[in-house]
């Protein structure tokens, strides 16, 4: 079934590039068998429940951070502070969507309660990581479940929770990207409060890289078996400046303001790399968001 609102990007098989260094196949099965055994120490972080919110975020942040860095994927955060000082009350976090790896990367920095695919749900391992993180499912099928999600959704941020949301509504490769769609955050304009832009970014070495795209035909077996192949994957967390209630009168209009954030940072920092077509190259980080 499709509607109007569904969202779609245009990225498929051919935007991503398998020319890259992998590593050895022995490598490969460690990168798998840590991964694994990271996931499944998961079940002590029940203990973490009984910890003040503090420590307890501290800790469900490490473990995230733990599993991120057992498939391989080594995580740079910039305004990681303007992230984690922010008071006791609600902020959706509105970020890009290029992969599955997006969800760890997040929650490494700041645990929060995260918008996602019904889909999602039903993934071997991880969908069970992703539920238990408090994620909150839509199902983009059912239009007329929409109200209700962004409901539910304003009712998480009145309560002071952090609720992030992928603002394209689907997966793009990383070097193309969506228009930010406005639906979801009519709950920040319901709940005042604040949205906060994040920007997520892959790289090998110097270039972004595709690698870790969730698109085209890829199943999620397909998507891990090239993450865990890759060798020197980095992600960037960018976390840019708030946009504070009142400053938009629709959502239209604040889904525009974060779009337009997350572009200036992406316009200015990426530039189409000479050697070749398909890759750009990360400038230095500037001091807007360090």
């Amino acid at each position: 079934m499709s509607h109007a609102w569904m969202p779609s990007s245009p990225c498929g098989d051919g935007c991503v590039n398998s020319a890259h260094d992998s590593v050895s196949g022995l490598r490969q099965v460690w990168r798998a068998v840590t991964a694994v055994t990271a996931i499944l120490c998961g079940v002590t972080i029940a203990l973490a429940l009984l910890l003040p919110s503090r420590q307890r975020e501290n800790a469900i942040r490490l473990w995230f951070h733990a599993v991120l860095r057992a498939f391989g994927v080594r995580l740079q955060v910039h305004g990681a502070r303007r992230f984690q000082e922010i008071p006791e009350r609600g902020v959706l976090v509105a970020s890009n969507h290029v992969s599955w790896l997006d969800e760890l990367a997040i929650d490494s920095v700041q645990p929060i309660r995260l918008v996602a695919k019904k889909d999602i749900k039903s993934w071997p391992v991880l969908g069970k990581i992703i539920t238990a993180a408090g994620t909150v499912y839509l199902d983009r099928e059912k239009l007329r479940e929409l109200p209700q999600t962004v409901q539910e959704l304003a009712t998480t941020l009145r309560s002071g929770s952090a609720v992030g949301i992928h603002a394209e509504g689907t997966t793009w490769c990383g070097l193309a990207s969506g228009r930010y769609k406005p639906a979801l955050f009519q709950a920040a304009l319901d709940a005042g409060v604040p949205v906060r832009p994040i920007v997520l970014r892959y790289r090998i070495g110097d270039h972004v890289s595709t690698q870790p795209a969730f698109i085209g035909s890829d199943t999620l077996v397909d998507s891990i078996r090239r993450v865990l192949k890759v060798k020197g994957l980095v992600v960037e967390v960018h976390v840019l400046d708030e946009i504070a209630p009142g400053r938009a009168a629709s959502r239209r209009e604040l889904a525009k303001l974060a779009e337009e954030q997350a572009n200036r940072l992406t316009s200015t920092e990426l530039e189409i790399a000479p050697s070749t077509g398909d890759t750009h190259r990360a400038r230095p980080v500037s001091p807007l968001v360090a």
